[in-house]
């Protein structure tokens, strides 16, 4: 049995973004899958999501991305979620400043089979 939506949200985010499973991108979104709001347009499949991945996780190494809420309709999924991490890397062809960076944001998500199919992001930057 699949993974319900909020479950799956979860997962992600704790695998994915805290524990920096590259694996678990395969796993959790689907190869045809598309995200909206990426820096630099949209990205189709968990291929093209590995780059954002990589530049990310190399700026931020220590990134957290708690989720606080959850609001599920049919296969969408609403989170929001508190993102904290210390700008130590080079991943997004910045130098490294070494500031704290924590803010609150929303995504939005459809999930189908158990892997993410589309997906969307709003941040609120405090």
């Amino acid at each position: 049995m699949s993974p319900q939506p909020a479950e799956l949200l979860r997962t992600w985010f704790d695998e994915v973004w805290c524990k920096g499973q590259e694996a678990a991108i395969d796993r959790l979104m689907a190869e045809e899958a598309v995200a909206h709001g990426l820096p630099g347009g949209d990205m189709n499949g968990a291929a093209g999501f590995r780059q954002v991945f990589k530049a990310f996780r190399g700026a931020f190494p220590d990134i957290h991305i708690a989720v606080d809420h959850t609001i599920t309709q049919g296969d969408m999924v609403s989170t929001h979620c508190r993102v904290t991490g210390t700008h130590t890397g080079e991943g997004l062809g910045i130098e490294p400043t070494g500031k704290r960076v924590d803010f609150e944001g929303m995504t939005i998500a459809r999930v189908v089979d158990g892997q993410i199919r589309e997906s969307g992001r709003r941040d609120r930057r405090w």
